[in-house]
């Protein structure tokens, strides 16, 4: 199958996130993929060869810096029929869910979201694995007809250098209607902080376990050590001591980490909701009986002041 893959850059860097499609894609594709990116001009864009791209499609336009579902869906349908794509790969985020749809119903191809692995690649048997019910449970969908939108989920895909190739660059300036512009995006305020909830690897969360904000240092030292993002249940969050931007959970960030560890979080249902995705899950608590150890893959029982210093100083020895 023809595989494209949509690209998008932050500060000069291709998202990891794309490069788990552009992964994911090579599988699909059995050989170099193509890729639109909306990124600035002068983008250096030979790093993608080491991931197996060799053609890329360059959306130059400003008005891509933060692009809108639908004038996104147009730009991508565009490029698909272009080049012949078959099965077009976007990374799963709040935009991307929004196009998906609009972009499988300009093309008359089938969706899927939250696609974790390929179960068959047969042309007419097309069937993906899925994230469901929140990370609750996995399905497996077969996507009938000949073109295929899929969104993929965060932290699924490994993400390896393979299949070698120069890239080919082309500048590409679709054309999007006036309608499509019917809603524009005036401004973006992002959290900061060195590594973000939905984009972390790792992340170390922690609860009222803690007893207070003036002793969220213990949690930050072992992020840090680990080069991980910090989160926070909701009665954290709360309580003013941790920024909402940290609540992991149902009606927070969803997080699928490949390393989620839990301190003095007891586990209710509504934040297990929102780790299940987790790879591996590590508690920390000092209530053998919290729920949280019914979810987690290890567990510590112990009062988090005493583990976690000794926690971080066994990671700083492992560096």
């Amino acid at each position: 199958m023809k595989t494209l893959v949509f690209v998008e850059f932050e500060a000069g860097k291709v998202k990891k996130s794309a490069l788990e499609a552009i992964c994911f894609g090579r599988q699909i594709a059995a050989g170099p993929v193509a890729v639109v990116a909306a990124a600035p001009a002068g983008t250096d864009f030979a790093p993608l060869g080491a991931y197996g791209v060799d053609q890329v499609l360059h959306i130059a336009d400003p008005g891509f810096d933060m692009p809108e579902a639908q004038p996104l869906a147009t730009a991508l349908a565009q490029a698909a029929s272009q080049l012949g794509a078959d099965a077009i790969l976007l990374p799963k985020t709040s935009l991307t869910d929004a196009t998906a749809p609009r972009l499988a119903a300009k093309l008359g191809a089938a969706v899927a979201s939250n696609v974790m692995a390929i179960v068959d690649a047969t042309p007419g048997n097309f069937t993906v694995k899925r994230s469901v019910f929140t990370g609750k449970a996995f399905a497996q969908t077969r996507l009938a007809g000949g073109k295929v939108v899929l969104t993929i989920k965060k932290n699924s895909i490994d993400v390896a250098e393979g299949n070698a190739s120069a890239v080919s660059v082309e500048t590409f300036a679709p054309s999007i209607p006036a309608s499509d512009h019917a809603v524009k995006r005036i401004s973006v305020e992002k959290a900061t902080g060195q590594v973000l909830l939905p984009d972390a690897e790792i992340v170390v969360s922690g609860g009222r376990g803690m007893k207070g904000p003036e002793n969220w240092g213990l949690i930050q030292d072992l992020a840090d050590a680990l080069g991980a993002a910090t989160g926070c249940s909701k009665p954290v969050s709360d309580m003013d001591w941790r920024p909402h931007h940290e609540h992991v959970g149902q009606t927070g960030i969803k997080v699928s980490p490949n390393l989620y560890i839990a301190v003095g979080i007891s586990g209710a249902i509504q934040h297990v909701a929102g780790i299940n995705s987790s790879k591996v899950i590590v508690a920390i608590n000092k209530d053998p009986e919290a729920p949280i150890f019914k979810v987690a893959d290890y567990g510590i029982v112990g009062d988090a002041f005493e583990v976690l210093p000794k926690l971080t100083a066994a990671v700083k020895n492992l560096n």
